[in-house]
């Protein structure tokens, strides 16, 4: 763990001034505020509360498995290509779960480093391990964010929220804004009796209009694909996202196929 890197990307929560290493498991600002570094590299900054609950340990085990097959490798590799075209070095992926689209990301340059940013103290304990270029901050996405102004270059959001006005403050100027949001046939054959949520039909369209003015949409991207499913699978992919909280898919006979539709969205910071 390098507490200076992951104490230059981050602002009090209290006080929004900046953090800095106190001793070898602590940060602080210079108005006294303290926060413990966990050993294995994160700090939690979720500060006053939160009526949210991050993913669980089994959400966290089927999205493994989900993206871990390859099954999603159409998504990794676009966002692979996507940072690599960009060509930033500070990525912050928010809600970055146990950091897979952060690790392709990062794949972009040798001198590449992130911030796994998840309300998830254990996803962020993974993203952590799962790689020495990455720093992790437990926060809420939808308060004020304690990261510093202009800190990143890069900004992934997929299948995350998104707090607009803080990501335009948190990127340097000219820095970019990667979304990827379900297409409405998205997994739309594990919709009904398994239990996966429906997307609504203008998602894309939504968040461009919400975007403005802080950013400008630069390109947009469709991804389709045709995936085989097992059981278990098909299981795993109604099991590792919200649909979790609404499965009915134990017991259910899914299906052997499904497709794969989502959209990339780039987004410039104006």
């Amino acid at each position: 763990m390098n507490i200076e890197s992951l104490a230059s990307w981050l602002r009090c929560p209290a006080c929004l001034r900046l953090l800095e290493p106190i001793d070898a498991l602590t940060l602080g600002c210079d108005t006294g505020h303290r926060y413990d570094v966990n050993k294995r590299g994160f700090v939690n900054l979720v500060s006053g509360g939160t009526k949210l609950i991050g993913d669980s340990a089994a959400m966290l085990d089927a999205r493994d498995r989900v993206l871990e097959s390859g099954l999603y490798s159409p998504i990794t590799d676009a966002v692979r290509s996507a940072t690599a075209e960009i060509g930033g070095t500070s990525i912050l992926d928010a809600g970055a779960g146990t950091g897979h689209y952060l690790r392709a990301a990062l794949e972009s340059s040798a001198d590449a480093r992130g911030l796994a940013m998840d309300l998830s103290a254990q996803a962020v304990s993974r993203a952590v391990r799962s790689s020495p270029r990455i720093d992790g901050l437990v926060a809420d996405t939808w308060r004020p964010l304690p990261v510093r102004d202009a800190v990143c270059e890069v900004i992934l959001d997929v299948f995350a929220p998104r707090n607009l006005p803080e990501f335009h403050r948190a990127l340097a100027p000219g820095g970019s804004l990667l979304v990827v949001v379900p297409l409405p046939e998205h997994l739309a054959e594990l919709q009904g009796d398994a239990g996966m949520l429906a997307v609504p039909a203008d998602k894309s369209a939504e968040i461009a209009d919400a975007a403005r003015p802080l950013f400008e949409l630069r390109s947009r991207r469709a991804i389709h694909a045709t995936i085989a499913l097992t059981q278990a699978v098909a299981e795993s992919l109604v099991g590792m996202g919200p649909s979790a909280h609404h499965t009915r898919s134990h017991g259910v006979t899914l299906p052997s196929e499904a497709t794969l539709a989502v959209e990339l969205l780039h987004f410039s910071r104006a």
